[in-house]
This record gives C-alpha cells, sequence and structure tokens, in this order.
C-alpha cells in the first residue's frame, strides 16, 4: 500500500513540534507500506530555500518527504495564515495526485489540508481519511478568532465536505465524536486514536541536562511545553505566579519552553509585574532534551484558555509527553484530561479562571513530597497501560490497511 500523507506542521523528533505524523509514518514503512508525505517548509533551513525550488523533496529517516516552501509562523496574523494555508492547499493537490497512492491521508490543523486530500483521492478513485485533530471551524468561533460571517459558513462548508467525503475519520479526543455526529455524520465511520507515548525517549531517570540552567536544583519547578499562541491561555499561570508573589512564596519556578504569537506579551508581562524570581521563558528545544528536562521537574502543567471546546475536544502532545516521563499533571480546565488526572490519581485538576485555586494546588503538590511521587508513578503506569505509542500506531496501521482493502 502507497500512502499520500498530507501534513502541513509536518515534524521530526529533531525538531520542538508534535512528532505525531512522523511516528505513524514509520509504522506505516515498518509493516511493509511506502508513505509519501507532503509537508509545510516552515522547517525548510536558508541553504534549502536558496535555490528557490517550490517543492524540496528528502528522504527522512526512510520517509520520502516532499516539503512545500511556504512560510508559517504562529504569530501570523489571520490574513497570512490563510494565504500560506491556501498555497499549501494547491501545491499539495498536485502533488497527491502526482505520488498515484492506494490511499489519501490528511491530518488537520489547519482544516483547509482536507481540501487537497480529497480532491487527489476523489481523482484517483482511492479512499481518502481525514485526521481531526482540533475540531475547526468551531473552535475558532469559541476563541472569537472567526467571526465574519461569510468566513464561518464557508468553513463550516469545507469542515462537512471533509466529513462526508472522508471514507474514514480519525479522531483524536473523544468529544470530537458528538460534534462529527451532530453534523448528520455515523458514528462507525468514526475511530479514536489519541496521541500516545514514546515511552522510550520520554521516561523518568534520564540524565540532567548539564546546559540548562533551569530546573534549578532546590526549587520545586512545574514546566509548560509548546506553542504560547492565544488558545493556550498560559496568563492563568502569570496570575498563579502573581497570586504565589502576594502570599511572599519562593523557591517555586514555573518554566515556559516554547515559542509562539503570545510570547512577547507573556514576557513583557512578566516584566512589568516583577515575576522574574519565579517565572523563565526559554526557546523551544528539541524532543530529546527536552525529555532530559522533563525528567528533572516536578510537575508538568496543561494549561489552555476556558473555551468549552478545548474541554473534550483536544489531544495535546505535551500532556502524553508528562506522563511519560513520570510527571504528576496540574490541569486547569475541565474535561476528559482532568478526569482521567482524577481517576488515575496522576495529578490535579483545578477549575479554570481561579489563580487562588492554582496557587493553593501548585503549594499542596510541593509540600506533599509523597503523594507526588506516587502520582508521577501512577502517571509513568498511565501510560504504559493506556497511551502506549506502539499500540496507538498498530490500530492506526490496521485502520489504514482495512480502508485501502475496502473495508
Amino acid at each position: 500500500m502507497h500512502v499520500a500523507y498530507i501534513h502541513q506542521h509536518f515534524a521530526t523528533p529533531q525538531q520542538a513540534d508534535g512528532t505525531r505524523s512522523y511516528e505513524l509514518a514509520r509504522a506505516l514503512l515498518a509493516a511493509g507500506h511506502r508513505v509519501t508525505m507532503i509537508a509545510g517548509g516552515h522547517m525548510l533551513g536558508a541553504a534549502d530555500r536558496a535555490a528557490g525550488r517550490r517543492v524540496v523533496e528528502k528522504t527522512v529517516d526512510c520517509i520520502n518527504v516532499k516539503y512545500i516552501d511556504v512560510d508559517y509562523d504562529n504569530a501570523m496574523g489571520p490574513v497570512r495564515r490563510w494565504m500560506a494555508f491556501t498555497r499549501f492547499a494547491n501545491i499539495a493537490r498536485e502533488l497527491a495526485v502526482e505520488a498515484r497512492p492506494d490511499l489519501v491521508f490528511a491530518t488537520s490543523t489547519p482544516l483547509t489540508v482536507s481540501t487537497p486530500g480529497r480532491l487527489a483521492a476523489k481523482k484517483l478513485k482511492v479512499p481518502f481519511i481525514f485526521e481531526v485533530r482540533d475540531v475547526w471551524p468551531q473552535l475558532l468561533i469559541d476563541m472569537g478568532v472567526l467571526t465574519n460571517p461569510l468566513a464561518k459558513w464557508m468553513m463550516r462548508r469545507m469542515e462537512l465536505r471533509a466529513y462526508r467525503s472522508a471514507k474514514h475519520i480519525v479522531i483524536l479526543a473523544p468529544g470530537m465524536r458528538d460534534h462529527i455526529v451532530a453534523s448528520g455524520i455515523s458514528a462507525d465511520k468514526l475511530t479514536f486514536i489519541p496521541n500516545s507515548c514514546d515511552l522510550d525517549l520520554f521516561r523518568p531517570g534520564l540524565p540532567r541536562p548539564e546546559e540548562m540552567a533551569y530546573p534549578q536544583p532546590g526549587e520545586f519547578t512545574l514546566v509548560f511545553t509548546g506553542a504560547h499562541g492565544r488558545a493556550n491561555g498560559l496568563e492563568a499561570v502569570l496570575d498563579a505566579a502573581g497570586e504565589l508573589k502576594r502570599r511572599g512564596v519562593t523557591g517555586v519556578r514555573f518554566l515556559f519552553i516554547g515559542g509562539g504569537g503570545m510570547k512577547p506579551r507573556l514576557v513583557q508581562r512578566a516584566t512589568d509585574e516583577g515575576l522574574g524570581g519565579s517565572v523563565t521563558f526559554q526557546d523551544p528545544i528539541k524532543k530529546p532534551l527536552l525529555a532530559r528536562v522533563l525528567a528533572h521537574v516536578n510537575v508538568g502543567m496543561q494549561i489552555l484558555a476556558n473555551v468549552p471546546g478545548f474541554y473534550n475536544g483536544t489531544s495535546p502532545n505535551k500532556f502524553f509527553d508528562y506522563i511519560s516521563s513520570g510527571l504528576p499533571v496540574l490541569n486547569n480546565y475541565p474535561g476528559w484530561l482532568a478526569e482521567l488526572i482524577k481517576s488515575h490519581n496522576c495529578g490535579l485538576a483545578v477549575p479554570p479562571n481561579d489563580p487562588k485555586a492554582f496557587a493553593d494546588a501548585v503549594l499542596w503538590m510541593r509540600d506533599h513530597p509523597a503523594d507526588l511521587e506516587q502520582m508521577g508513578r501512577n502517571a509513568r503506569a498511565l501510560a504504559e497501560r493506556e497511551f502506549n505509542r506502539a499500540d496507538m500506531a498498530r490500530r492506526f496501521v490496521e485502520l489504514l490497511e482495512r480502508t485501502a482493502a475496502g473495508g
């Protein structure tokens, strides 16, 4: 089986972004299949771009990757983002058709990747599978990002076309099922395959990275890893840091690792409020180094803006990295991850927009080291038992094989 795999934000473990598509593509190769990965060019280096080619083809760990030279950055405004999404989609359709695969697989976000997926599959008369990572456009509407009535109509039309034309739909969070079924799609068409845990890369006991200034010995350190965007709601952590400062608490460190459009504003706010003694920002780091950092912090922070669509409709990579590392998780919104944390006693969940409750939870975790250690063991056990990447990859490969065979 030859799979054309469309993912605009494709990344490898040697980069700082999520690697789900890399891992799943590798699983397809291990099962004896071929993969043509069609990716965006945000990971291309200056030398690649100097040649001025529209498409740069590379072999990445045996994956045939076709990088489309389209700029994209989380800090872009909505118009520039839409232009980048549209240009990528137009070229991706051509490349998917040229590849002549037996199946086309497209993973969002953005939602626009569904268009080259379904159009290429239709032209080639092969199955199309669509993977929903975030429910667009509903999340954009809930966040107040998408307000134009015509744009809402266009994106809802695109969403429904993707669902209806797909032979099968992969969802990453349980709440996506209700949303898609409410659109008139049969539940039989959906398969839940959440993000997963790399139990070999992220694990307790890794050596401390000497080149990292933080975490510092003796500090109680809570880490957030990933995008610093509007959706991430990281102001909530600064609110809690401010609350702890007002209480005179010292020795607690909030470590932010990553980048994004909101980062400059967050850094400025921390400076303006004198939070430098408890808040540290660092640039994104590669996965192997990140795994070593996570092995030497106390708590992983699972933070999102208080948007109801996030409660049961997201599957954040960072959560699975945390629990794989044996880290207790501090979560600040309700939903399926909060319930997992509570039912498996692998951290604490606090209400959204409540800095006092957030600060209280931080101090409880700091002051109960034995309980925290048990939570960490529970987190690793949950990762091994329910979110082992090998198990998730096997489920994914079997789904594509059945679909390609007409099942």
